[in-house]
């Protein structure tokens, strides 16, 4: 363990560098994030992140990660609060828009494909991607059921709902829709 030039000791050392990471990417994007800032915000030395991440790449995944299971909580709280079908994934769109304009570099940093390689993800993140992939697939699902449709186009239109929402966070994020458009967009497709 690392100690501070105050002598303080830290009894969860990675924890304290992770948090310290997240409160300075809140601040500024992924590709400005520090090992020596994320130390310094956690008053470790300089060197103290290498023995826990090894370098900064390990450390933004670690962080990625953390952002991901966020990402994934917020959207399945939102799906389920609602009982229609229809709801649920407006729901599921707006968390997930929220979350892009809250938190851009979160958002950012769950998306880079640097340090998550879309076809290779890490045996951390893989399993939340599955989980938010299977939160959307249920949803359509039960929206095309209520529907009185058939299941042959579930990933079809999982994949469309996806595209159809990414899209709508790159806009409010770029300043081209206002937040306030998103539900309406989204019960335009769902109704």
């Amino acid at each position: 363990m690392s100690r501070s030039s105050t002598g303080y000791h830290h009894g969860d050392l990675r924890r304290a560098l992770l948090e310290a990471g997240a409160a300075l990417l809140e601040e500024q994007a992924p590709a400005r994030v520090s090992l020596r800032e994320v130390a310094r915000r956690a008053g470790v030395s300089h060197a103290a992140p290498y023995h826990h991440f090894g370098d900064r790449g390990g450390l933004l995944k670690a962080i990625g990660d953390a952002c991901m299971g966020d990402f994934l909580a917020r959207q399945e709280d939102a799906a389920a609060a609602e009982g229609d079908p229809a709801d649920r994934l407006v729901a599921l769109g707006e968390a997930y828009v929220s979350f892009a304009a809250e938190r851009p570099h979160a958002f950012a940093l769950v998306f880079d494909p640097e340090l998550c390689p879309p076809q290779d993800p890490s045996p951390e993140r893989a399993p939340l991607i599955a989980r938010n992939e299977d939160l959307l697939a249920e949803c359509v699902a039960a929206w095309l059921t209520a529907r009185g449709r058939g299941l042959e186009d579930l990933e079809a239109l999982s994949t469309a709902f996806w595209g159809a929402v990414h899209g709508l966070a790159a806009l409010v994020g770029e300043g081209q829709l206002g937040r306030e458009q998103v539900a309406p967009a989204l019960r335009a497709l769902v109704r």
